[in-house]
């Protein structure tokens, strides 16, 4: 049986996870959009953020359109792995209640 992750475990970074593995490998998300999609701060979502980066379940992307500031983030191979197995674990319980 899979174990489930803590660092995924966390609601709101399993919503960023879950949002980042729904789009296709090299696809990102832009910081607003993901910030508005979950409806937090940007403090808060720039937080979890740095944890899951320093895990190596994301990778964030900073750059300039037009002279304005842009972040995009993206799930990495290792980050939809650990999202994968948490999902298997998570459903591996519910299976077995």
């Amino acid at each position: 049986m899979s174990k489930l992750d803590r660092l995924i475990h966390q609601p709101v970074r399993l919503q960023i996870m879950a949002a980042l593995v729904a789009l296709d490998d090299e696809a990102q998300l832009g910081f607003t959009t993901l910030r508005d999609m979950l409806n937090l701060s940007d403090g808060n979502l720039g937080a979890h953020l740095r944890k899951l980066e320093e895990a190596d379940y994301i990778q964030v992307q900073k750059t300039f359109i037009a002279r304005k500031p842009q972040t995009f983030v993206q799930a990495t191979a290792l980050g939809r792995q650990r999202f994968e197995d948490h999902a298997a674990a998570l459903k591996s319980i519910l299976e077995n209640e």
